[in-house]
């Protein structure tokens, strides 16, 4: 029986020998296959330790730049017309919208209190030249009396002097009839120049105040035959602005098209509530397509400077040491240079201190940035992502 089972045990051991020295081999390759797969993922983690960055070359701009600045467009001529007598509006004749000539009647008020004090006046100023009349003539007559030692040179001069007194009440009695003559003539309302009615705040019968300052207006107009540019420039570009200077101008309502205005001259005075410079232009507008009161963009000519060099606006770094740029030296190491910003173009920035054209500066760098660091280009080459 012993002599029997002794091959199966033998079998038996030589098969379980080779079961553990497969499950050995089986438990090497596993653990060898783990450990490459950590060492990939330690160099994957590691090569995304380094940040990745794209750098510009600061660049001379011989040719020159622009700057595009908010501005706004104003009538040539405006005006709100208010009345000058009182009493109710008869008709009106315009508009808005209606295209006037100067002087052109707009409106007719019916003033009959102003009608009766002008009838008063003239009746006063008739009545001042009968005195007068008379009194020159009493005078005249006393003057020959003193010739004949009729009367004294005391009564005489009375008389001249009433005579005297006459003239003057008449000159003042024309003087008030005149200046209610005036005044009746602004019962009719006119254009003051050639333009376009914009707004009517009136109708018929409607009760009109004189000189109601405080008040809505009759009629509004403006002269839109050329507008008015006023573009607040600010104070570090005010040495852009120059005689005979022209500037593009775009407006929302017509984006694809452009309109040029002329310089016509500048407050020559830094408003030290807005920090800006205004300079006014003027842009024809023939047609009409300018509107007054409206937003426009104003595109400035820069000249090219003498020194600084430009970069783009995303390449600044606000922090507390101030304004920053970083740059990458040829080891691939961050360093952190302090600028000073000459003039801001929008996207671009013409810097004068603390940059040269011959730097790498890094393009909207990471926040966590720091002297010192280490980088790479983006096109360096290399994967920066795992594979499946």
């Amino acid at each position: 029986m012993s002599s029997e089972n002794a091959p199966s045990r033998k079998r038996l051991m030589l098969t379980g020998i080779g079961g553990l020295t497969l499950a050995a081999l089986l438990v090497a390759n596993g653990l060898a296959a783990r450990t490459r797969h950590d060492h990939a993922v330690a160099t994957w983690t590691e090569s995304q330790s380094v940040p990745v960055v794209t750098v510009v070359s600061p660049s001379q701009n011989a040719q020159g730049d622009t700057l595009q600045l908010p501005a706004r467009l104003d009538a040539w001529s405006k005006a709100s017309i208010n009345a000058r007598v009182s009493g109710y509006l008869k008709d009106w004749t315009v508009d808005i919208g209606t295209q006037v000539q100067a002087g052109q009647v707009l409106a007719h008020i019916d003033s009959p209190e102003l009608d009766q004090q002008l009838a008063q006046t003239r009746a006063h100023l008739a009545q001042q030249q009968a005195n007068a009349r008379i009194a020159e003539t009493t005078a005249q007559r006393w003057q020959h009396l003193l010739a004949t030692h009729s009367v004294s040179q005391q009564e005489v001069d009375e008389k001249v002097s009433a005579a005297t007194a006459a003239r003057a009440d008449v000159q003042a009695a024309a003087a008030d009839y005149q200046r209610l003559t005036d005044l009746a003539a602004y019962k009719i309302i006119r254009a003051p120049f050639s333009g376009t009615i914009t707004a009517r705040n009136t109708d018929i019968g409607q009760l009109i105040k004189a000189d109601d300052g405080g008040g809505t207006p009759l009629f509004s107009m403006a002269d839109t035959h050329r507008l008015r540019l006023y573009v607040p420039v600010p104070q570090n570009y005010a040495s852009v602005i120059h005689p005979g200077m022209e500037v593009q101008l775009t407006v929302p309502e017509h984006p694809a098209q452009v309109y040029k205005a002329t310089l016509m001259g500048d407050s020559t005075a830094v408003d030290p509530r807005s920090g800006t410079l205004l300079a006014q232009f003027v842009a024809d507008n023939p047609d009409g397509a300018l509107l007054p009161g409206d937003y426009a963009d104003a595109t400035l000519p820069v000249a090219a400077g003498n020194h600084g060099v430009s970069i783009p606006a995303s390449a600044l770094i606000f922090r507390a040491k101030g304004t920053q740029v970083a740059t990458m030296d040829t080891a691939g190491h961050v360093h952190l240079r302090n600028i000073h910003i000459a003039m801001d173009l929008g996207d671009r920035l013409v810097i004068d201190q603390g940059l040269q054209a011959s730097n790498k500066v890094i393009d909207n760098p990471p926040d966590a940035l720091r002297e010192n660091d280490a980088v790479q280009l983006a096109d360096a080459g290399g994967e920066h992502a795992p594979k499946a």
